[in-house]
């Protein structure tokens, strides 16, 4: 391959580039990018087209122009609480089954469970729909049935995180969702 002085060279074997500044014989030297001489043999060098250069996607932008929208693409906007948001309680649902019927008298455990499944349902539904960000399943301690079936109905919900409410006031019995709220448009 015939190379000249200020011909645009890439290494093969090396991740470097440059201008052909000299050439000797087969010794030819090259100025990085960095700015640092290096002389390599003409076998070690391909000759980069500098019609590729010039139609770069770059092209007939500014280098500011594209620093800017860089940056700007980079910028997330973070999604602080609000304090409106932040102090408000939570709603509460208690799902114990005196506080949802008047009497169990021929229910079934099964149809307990349905119940107090489907008023949890029903209210994180509601809070969907009304934009809460917090609401309180209170389910007590018990066997555990109702909060591993709560957790299973919760975990179909992507928009939402759940989590042990707090101790000191619900002690064990409770879990508390958080809603991700989507931006209306």
């Amino acid at each position: 391959m015939k190379f000249n002085i200020n011909d645009y060279v890439s290494v093969l074997d090396d991740d470097l580039s440059g201008f052909i500044t000299a050439i000797s014989g087969s010794c030819i030297t090259i100025e990085t990018t960095s700015g640092f001489e290096m002389i390599y043999e003409a076998s070690e060098l391909v000759k980069i087209d500098s019609n590729l250069l010039k139609s770069s996607s770059f092209k007939g932008q500014s280098l500011q122009k594209i620093l800017y929208e860089k940056e700007s693409k980079q910028k997330k906007s973070s999604t602080k609480l609000k304090t409106k948001s932040r102090l408000q309680p939570p709603m509460e649902v208690d799902l114990h089954i005196h506080q949802l019927v008047k009497s169990t008298k021929g229910m079934q455990n099964h149809d307990i469970l349905n119940l107090q499944l489907d008023t949890a349902k029903n209210r994180l539904e509601f809070a969907l729909s009304k934009r809460i960000q917090r609401i309180v399943f209170i389910h007590g301690v018990g066997s555990g049935v109702l909060k591993l079936e709560l957790e299973y109905l919760l975990k179909r919900y992507d928009q939402l995180k759940f989590y042990a409410a707090d101790y000191q006031k619900y002690g064990h019995g409770a879990t508390e969702v958080y809603i991700f709220q989507q931006k209306r448009i």
